[in-house]
């Protein structure tokens, strides 16, 4: 819904800021006051092609800023979720265009493309003028709106799953088969790849395991002159270690038994003494053991030179080489079963294209007879809008498919079915139904927006609809049908109606007046929320014109009681 319209130094408009209400909001005022220009900044701000021209004179560039209120809106909330402002249940629209020509467009603060905020804002509003008509005069939202009349949206949501997996069953056996193509040189490569792995008897951990090893082969007469040393050191040189460790604890056994307070230290001593010619032990041992063994090394050089072979084919670890073992044993057992394996696939698939076969054909059905009900339903709409000649067609159709398409009995099938959808429409008796966009005339495509609107107004997306020229050709008993019509698609959509009639403004909820004033030489547009008395001399001079008199005020009362009654 929209919230607030706020713009500024656009054509005549230097700033206006007008906030609307739920229902049917209204706006009136004499011919060039400004009641266009508000479709137009809504259009912009919408996303439309930004003009330099619109830009007041003066002035260095024109803004326009909508404010919606999207909390119910799940398209929308949806777009903001991709755009990475989840959470948000108000949007605001932002567009700036400067003398240059050059326009900036802003989505809830953050710069956003003019494709962005017009992908953002689809659905927002519907547009019925006679230079912009939006949703519904696009081809592409004709089906939506007939299934949801027809109640068939159950229905399409079964044929998108059912296309779904067609395409899924489809794309796997084309898989199979791309594979069952490249079998025989893939087999090879997978057998040669095993064997040669399998081959060397690998085992986690050998790798660091062969490393450290070879290292100590290398080094061994470094490590028998170290460790020898050392345990030299400790125990057998003269002054060794554990020799001068051994006459400290015969002088403190002496002391101690002289005062015996020096007993503790000796167990800390012995226990000393016993670590070190554990560890002299240990050490001579190695040094007596420790060799170097070329035969050995070349063991080991040779292995490691065939693991370092493998890693640069099939990973950085033996772990990862042993991970492609098993995969490519899993890929050989899959290649070897791939006749039977394209067999079931193509089973699989004959049974999705058949489920989905039916589907289309009955869904297509539906539409076909839904859409006679639908067309002949909006043509009554027509008559009782003074276009009783006019008559509406939808048009479903099955388009042929191309190379490389899903199709059912040559018609291409998609999540949608096979079928094209299109609203058409013959003004005048015995002309060929068009589509709604050639419409010549403007009033008359309102009105035609407006009759489709009435029939659809319960399954449509909840945004704002907008009518300008709605009442063009027409007054009268018409007119007040057009109003009556209005209000009732405003009970499921918020509408904005600019009207010149008096006998559709009495319907509003809200009613906004646009006048124009030349001050100091330069002409300002504004509008203006109407109270209830002001709304009646609104109406009133609607009706009269320049002179009002008492009885088009009552005329104009009597028309606002008429209207609040029907509206009951």
């Amino acid at each position: 819904m929209l919230l607030c319209l706020r713009v500024s130094h656009f054509a005549i408009i230097d700033q206006l800021e007008v906030e609307f209400g739920p229902g049917l909001n209204v706006v009136t005022g004499e011919t060039g006051a400004g009641k266009s220009i508000l479709v137009s900044a809504l259009q912009l701000v919408l996303g439309g092609k930004a003009k330099p021209e619109v830009v007041r004179t003066g002035a260095e560039s024109a803004e326009v800023e909508a404010l919606f209120d999207v909390s119910r809106d799940a398209h929308v909330q949806e777009r903001l979720f991709a755009m990475g402002m989840e959470g948000e249940s108000e949007l605001v629209l932002r567009r700036v265009i400067s003398r240059s020509g050059r326009s900036r467009a802003y989505v809830n603060g953050r710069m956003a493309s003019a494709a962005q905020l017009a992908e953002l804002a689809a659905g927002l509003c519907d547009i019925s003028s006679q230079h912009e008509h939006h949703t519904l005069v696009d081809p592409s939202s004709h089906m939506r709106y007939l299934d949801a009349f027809g109640g068939l949206d159950t229905a399409r949501k079964n044929m998108g799953a059912a296309y779904r997996n067609l395409v899924e069953r489809a794309s796997h056996l084309n898989d199979a088969q791309q594979k069952s193509k490249e079998r025989s040189e893939r087999e090879d490569l997978l057998s040669f790849q095993v064997q040669e792995i399998e081959a060397l008897g690998l085992h986690a951990g050998e790798l660091e395991t062969l490393v450290e090893e070879r290292d100590k082969n290398r080094n061994a007469e470094r490590l028998a002159t170290l460790t020898g040393g050392a345990e030299a050191a400790l125990y057998a040189d003269d002054d060794a270690l554990c020799t001068v460790l051994s006459r400290v604890i015969h002088q403190v056994q002496e002391a101690a038994d002289t005062d015996s307070s020096l007993l503790p230290l000796l167990d800390p001593l012995n226990a000393a003494q016993a670590q070190l010619e554990d560890v002299a032990r240990e050490l001579g041992s190695y040094a007596s053991t420790v060799s170097m063994d070329p035969e050995r090394l070349s063991e080991i050089e040779e292995r490691l030179h065939a693991l370092s072979r493998l890693r640069r084919k099939y990973g950085d670890s033996i772990e990862d080489i042993l991970t492609h073992c098993e995969r490519a044993k899993a890929e050989l057992s899959e290649l070897e079963d791939s006749e039977g394996r394209i067999e079931a696939l193509q089973k699989a698939l004959a049974v999705a294209k058949a489920d989905a076969t039916t589907l289309a054909k009955e869904l297509s059905k539906q539409r076909r007879k839904v859409g006679k009900q639908l067309g002949k339903r909006i043509t009554e709409e027509l008559a009782s809008l003074s276009m009783g000649d006019a008559e509406v067609r939808i048009e479903v159709e099955s388009p042929r498919g191309q190379p490389g398409d899903l199709e059912v009995d040559g018609a291409r099938l998609s999540a949608q079915g096979v079928d094209r959808v299109e609203f058409l429409i013959a003004t005048n008796r015995g002309e060929s139904p068009q589509p709604l966009h050639k419409i010549a005339s403007g009033g008359e495509l309102s009105r035609a927006m407006l009759a489709i609107k009435r029939v659809l107004a319960g399954v449509g997306p909840g945004g704002l609809y907008v009518f300008d020229e709605v009442d063009s050709g027409v007054g009268g008993a018409v007119a007040e049908v057009i109003g009556r019509k209005v209000k009732d698609v405003s009970s499921h959509h918020q509408v904005l109606c600019i009207t010149h009639l008096p006998q559709i403004a009495v319907f509003a909820d809200s009613h906004f007046h646009v006048r124009k004033d030349v001050v100091e030489g330069r002409t300002h547009s504004r509008i203006d929320r109407l109270a209830s008395k002001q709304r009646q001399e609104e109406i009133a001079r609607m009706l009269g014109g320049i002179n009002i008199t008492d009885r088009t005020r009552a005329a104009a009362k009597e028309m606002l009681l008429g209207a609040a009654r029907a509206s009951l």
